[in-house]
């Protein structure tokens, strides 16, 4: 390797860590496009059976992918979310079924080695331990989650259509108070008192004004599109079978402000 591509290297890596530790400020959020304004809560009429997600037997995991002329100097990531929490209920008439589920994005856990591995060939589970703390750092700071401003995650359903054996929703995420609609195809199981909703989604990080990670000039990035996988278990709680026993003092309504 003659000097001059020493020195090449050696710049790339310099800049590499000079735009690091100085985060590009993130742009502001596409406008939130016209959707269905989510419908009010089915979960109390009679013939609703609810069902109280189950954190420790859901998984969730977002695969994020590093892009760039440098790439292969850097990991593909796997963010599984832990203490998911949430209701979901199912209706006789299935349109008026729905769910409200959140996570704390404290809870996130990065590059877990058992979750690297079931991602697949494109996520090797030996991860130094500083570069997880690294990643999870970066995360956390305030140009792309800030966990401190805004400590949860949240998705709900806005419209449900189809069936249970074809189920279609319309389902709204909040990200750091930014809202958008993505449309879910999703397989639902009943097992006894157990439901499982298991599915995949493509988000994209800029429509929810964060700033993909760049670095080198833009030769070592984080691609904007990430992949998110979930299965969903709830235990069925309680069916509702009349409107006796609702009087409005004794119900809890959760208000969810969607951000603009």
């Amino acid at each position: 390797m003659t000097a001059r591509a020493v020195a090449r290297i050696l710049l790339l890596i310099s800049a590499a860590g000079l735009l690091a530790a100085c985060p590009k400020p993130a742009r502001p959020p596409a406008p939130v496009p016209e959707s269905i304004p989510p419908s009010a809560p089915a979960r109390e009429l009679p013939g609703t059976a609810t069902y109280e997600v189950n954190p420790q037997a859901s998984t969730l995991h977002i695969l994020v992918y590093r892009g760039g002329a440098l790439a292969r100097l850097g990991h593909n990531h796997v963010m599984s979310v832990r203490g998911l929490q949430g209701r979901v209920w199912m209706h006789a008439t299935f349109a008026k079924s729905g769910f409200d589920v959140a996570f704390p994005v404290a809870q996130i856990v990065v590059d877990d080695p058992d979750a690297r591995r079931a991602a697949g060939s494109d996520f090797p589970p030996d991860i130094p331990q500083a570069d997880r703390d690294g990643t999870r750092r970066n995360m956390l700071r305030a140009e792309v989650l800030d966990a401190e401003r805004y400590p949860q995650i949240e998705l709900k359903s806005v419209a449900v259509t189809g069936s249970m054996q074809q189920p279609a929703v319309t389902a709204r995420i909040t990200i750091r108070d930014v809202s958008r609609d993505v449309q879910l195809r999703p397989t639902l199981s009943i097992d006894g008192k157990r439901m499982t909703i298991a599915g995949e989604l493509e988000l994209l990080q800029s429509d929810f004004g964060i700033e993909p990670f760049s670095a080198a000039l833009g030769a070592l990035t984080v691609k904007d599109g990430l992949h998110v996988k979930f299965s969903v278990v709830a235990e069925k709680k309680q069916a509702v079978t009349s409107s006796a026993g609702s009087h409005p003092r004794s119900r809890q309504h959760r208000t969810h402000r969607v951000a603009r």
